[in-house]
């Protein structure tokens, strides 16, 4: 048995489950499950034909590399989103079967297991799947808080340039899970600096970039911001996208990584060994999803609305605020965070995440500690509703 395995901890949900097993809520209020990520809008009914067109593609072995026409589509999607030049879709776009399964993968290609001093830095709270993947290819984890008083920006200055020296791989979420936060382009400019400097790779999870409240402010990407900077070889950076949020098609399991075409020609030999080539159906919907906008424009709407009405509710009682980007609240509580969950699902049949278990004990804090993440991922009146059962709770602490 891989001894490494006894290292994973808990995913946050089944520590949530753990959490409320003895918990018996409230009679006759609904339950309302504000607590987990999974988008909730209605699948777009043109993905689902051009899904059912795929499937006479199934009578052949997929190339791990993806059709030549998903390539295309995403590079030509790339290349309009964040006004760039398209990325070479031969040599530097890859279709992946969702990004947490390429998140997890990209450890196990880049980190050097015969190193055992090797780190991989990632953001405190954080997107558990970076964890797990650097303790699997043979590395430590180490955090780099985000807290409010930073305005949630990465604690660069946390490692030594030693550390810094056995950082293989960096992490970086932005839209940030849970903070909303997106990196800016002097963050870019820092965060490549350190990787000229000290030779680590970057892997930019932008599974919320296209989740946002402002269409003339669309958050800025890692290969955006390196072809601002011109870098337009984007050397040692790949970024990791997704239509699950997008395209509200989470059941998909589809996305792409772009960038470093190095690295990109490593992953994929490693992809090869690994069996993860797309089912062709999948390729054929992710081909209409990645050419269509109007109906990530709509999506889009459906989520400004509801953090609208919802946030100022939550903010008169909780301290919060809009975040950047993405589909979540962050918010700070007066109590526990642990409790506050508890007592809000026995109370009221709201189910909301511990900030605590997104995050880890680094100098001496858990920044994630005394804070809840709230997904809007529901309806808009569940989501309202929701927010008043909060709102009402606070009141009463």
């Amino acid at each position: 048995m891989n001894p490494r395995l006894s290292l994973l901890q808990p995913y946050p949900f089944e520590k949530l489950r753990r959490l409320m097993a003895d918990i018996t809520p409230v009679a006759g209020l609904k339950e309302i499950r504000l607590s987990i990520g999974e988008p909730q809008h209605a699948t777009p009914v043109f993905i689902k034909t051009a899904l059912s067109e795929g499937l006479s593609g199934l009578a052949n072995y997929p190339s791990t590399a993806g059709m030549p026409a998903l390539r295309q589509a995403i590079a030509a999607w790339i290349g309009r989103r964040y006004g760039i030049s398209a990325p070479d879709a031969e040599t530097e776009v890859l279709p992946v079967n969702g990004s947490r399964e390429a998140l997890f993968a990209f450890a196990q290609t880049i980190i050097d297991g015969g190193r055992p001093d090797a780190l991989v830095a990632c953001p405190n709270p954080f997107y558990q799947i970076y964890e797990g993947a650097a303790l699997l290819a043979g590395a430590q984890p180490i955090f780099l808080n985000t807290l409010p008083g930073n305005g949630f920006n990465l604690d660069l200055q946390a490692l030594s340039d030693a550390e810094w020296g056995r950082v293989q791989l960096l992490y970086v979420c932005t839209p940030g899970n849970p903070t909303g936060k997106v990196l800016s382009l002097d963050d870019w400019r820092e965060l490549f600096a350190l990787s000229d400097r000290h030779g680590f790779v970057i892997a930019s999870d932008e599974c919320y970039s296209e989740i946002y409240f402002d269409e003339r402010q669309k958050p800025l990407g890692g290969l955006e911001a390196a072809s601002k900077l011109g870098r337009d070889d984007y050397r040692r950076l790949v970024m990791f996208s997704s239509l699950s949020k997008r395209s509200n098609v989470p059941g998909m399991r589809s996305g792409f990584v772009a960038g470093d075409r190095s690295l990109i020609g490593k992953f994929l030999l490693y992809r090869t060994y690994h069996g993860s080539a797309m089912n062709p159906a999948i390729q054929t919907a992710s081909i209409a999803a990645w050419n269509d906008e109007a109906h990530v424009i709509e999506n889009r709407r459906l989520y400004r609305e509801k953090f609208a009405q919802v946030t100022p509710i939550i903010a008169e009682q909780l301290d919060t605020k809009l975040p950047d980007a993405g589909f979540y609240l962050w918010a700070r509580t007066s109590i526990a965070d642990t409790e506050f969950a508890r007592e809000l699902l026995r109370q009221y049949n709201v189910s909301v995440l511990p900030g605590s278990y997104l995050a880890r004990e680094s100098d001496g804090i858990n920044p994630g500690a005394n804070f809840i993440r709230i997904a809007l991922v529901a309806d808009p009146a569940e989501c309202l509703e929701g927010a008043r059962r909060i709102a009402e709770f606070c009141r009463k602490l």
